[in-house]
């Protein structure tokens, strides 16, 4: 039979419904247990006894199995699943024709007396039910649940219903974002709400989606990061600050890029950037301990160990051993040539610091797969980093890598005014230049500059990419509720135009 086909025959059964009086889209159904409860509950059940009270449980029907006048199903909630019995003799021919025009992927509600079949599996059998909602498309087959990719990022919902892995995936994203919420509350870090429509698409270099605000009438920047808004708060006298926020950048898409994805950012004022690289080694192997019991975890075949502390390397050092050729010490000519020997194009107006940048993206980060800080970035490159002791051209800066990939950015603050304005004119002039992803003034930030920041450390750490570090996830796609993705037409079964709204 053919979608279409299954779909008509629902849409008759839900008519034939509406005919005998039963409305199959109930508004509410009171629950005394869930499955897991049930199983809980009724574990010491044997033989013939029955509960001594009946209880009631609602769920989506996942399988159905009728034998003559007994029909046997299994209903699933968000704790898990227990098996249902409707026998025609309890319920009436009547009510039993009801139960005949069940489908798998209705919701039921049920009640009944729990008892143990002859197989061992806790059974509630039924004595009154309900119809609470009418599917109309089938479920995904049982065994397989969703395969095709494109499928399951755009429905979502199939995924999560009939992939347990999945599903699991998903659960295990929240428990994380709540265990970081629960590490920074306990060391004294008091989370703050900043604004995700901005005047000045500041805190990152990233092109920035632009908004309209009609009642204003100004555009405005959906922020591509929170962090000159956390640290006016710094000035404000808050001195312990985290948001987990919503950052949107309007760059392309991959396995580790979403236009949409979440930021945890954190200010401590009167410490440094070491101090956040130590406080970065301790979210990690709490995140790990947590899951695993232990500082080890797999991703992808390649066993990464989170022992604490890990090594460190310096950003022009780690590109000097790659290229056996001391960059920060060339010409941009010679750098160019150096990109042109290992195969990578490079802009032809590219400075020190970009071409530099380009030689470690490409020779440097896919070799480092256990857990390493790079430091001592080049000062171009951190417009809002405090200059390292003694050396004017590095930044106090690190980025933490593992397996080949960055996973946070956190540096020494910046809080002279007089050398910020410098850093933003010079990304000014580099975006008046053509680079979209320059900084723009912001001469807001530097008044509340003026009025003083204290010496402080952030960090920024990419919460999608943890957590495919810690599901084992090869792409952001996969744990992501709901991604960005390109836009396709294509018809249903009954040719109805399904363009997806989930566009790139």
């Amino acid at each position: 039979m053919s979608e279409k086909e299954l779909i008509q025959q629902r849409l008759e059964k839900i008519q034939a419904l509406r005919d005998s009086g039963i409305e199959p889209y109930a508004y509410r159904y009171a629950r005394t247990h869930t499955a897991a409860k049930i199983q809980e509950t009724f574990s010491r059940l044997q033989g013939e006894d029955r509960s001594e009270v009946s209880i009631s449980i609602p769920g989506r029907i996942k399988t159905y199995r009728g034998h003559g006048k007994t029909i046997f199903a299994h209903l699933q909630d968000e704790s898990g699943q227990v098996q249902i019995y409707f026998r025609a003799n309890d319920l009436g021919e009547e009510k039993f024709e009801i139960v005949k025009r069940l489908d798998v992927g209705d919701f039921l509600g049920v009640k009944g007396q729990v008892f143990r079949t002859k197989t061992g599996e806790l059974t509630v059998k039924v004595e009154e039910f309900i119809l609470l909602a009418k599917a109309i498309r089938a479920l995904p087959e049982k065994w397989h649940g969703v395969k095709d990719v494109e499928v399951r990022y755009r429905q979502r919902y199939l995924d999560i219903l009939s992939n347990e892995k999945s599903r699991a995936v998903f659960l295990t994203r929240f428990r994380i974002v709540k265990e970081v919420r629960n590490f920074l509350d306990n060391l004294g870090f008091l989370e703050v709400e900043t604004p995700m429509m901005q005047p000045i698409a500041g805190g990152a270099a990233a092109k920035p989606f632009i908004t309209h605000h009609n009642a204003l009438n100004r555009d405005l920047y959906l922020r591509v990061a929170p962090e000159l808004y956390l640290k006016r708060l710094l000035v404000g006298g808050l001195e312990k600050v985290y948001e987990l926020n919503r950052n949107f950048r309007n760059e392309g898409i991959s396995t580790m890029h979403n236009p949409e994805f979440t930021m945890l950012e954190v200010y401590q004022a009167y410490v440094n950037g070491q101090t956040m690289m130590e406080l970065t080694e301790k979210i990690f192997v709490h995140l790990v301990k947590t899951l695993t019991n232990g500082t080890k975890i797999n991703y992808q075949g390649q066993e990464i160990d989170m022992t604490t502390p890990w090594r460190r390397v310096s950003y022009v050092d780690a590109v000097k051993e790659q290229t056996k050729v001391d960059v920060w010490n060339q010409t941009p000519e010679k750098l160019q040539a150096v990109c042109k020997e290992h195969h990578l194009d490079a802009p032809e107006k590219a400075d020190k610091a970009e071409l530099v940048e380009i030689l470690f993206e490409n020779l440097v980060e896919p070799k480092l797969i256990q857990p390493t800080f790079v430091v001592d970035f080049p000062i171009e490159l951190s417009p809002l980093a405090k200059q390292k002791e003694g050396d004017s051209e590095l930044a106090d800066r690190f980025e933490p890598y593992i397996v080949g990939h960055e996973f946070a950015n956190g540096f020494s603050e910046l809080n002279d005014p007089q050398e910020q304005r410098k850093r933003f004119e010079r990304q000014v002039q580099k975006r008046a230049q053509g680079d979209e992803e320059a900084q723009m003034m912001d001469e807001d930030y530097i008044r509340a500059l003026e009025y003083g920041l204290p010496p402080a450390g952030g960090l920024g750490i990419g919460i999608d990419r943890l957590i495919m570090l810690l599901t084992d996830s090869p792409s952001i796609r996969d744990v992501i509720l709901f991604p960005q993705l390109r836009q396709i037409k294509h018809s249903d079964v009954d040719g109805e135009d399904l363009s997806d709204t989930m566009s790139e």
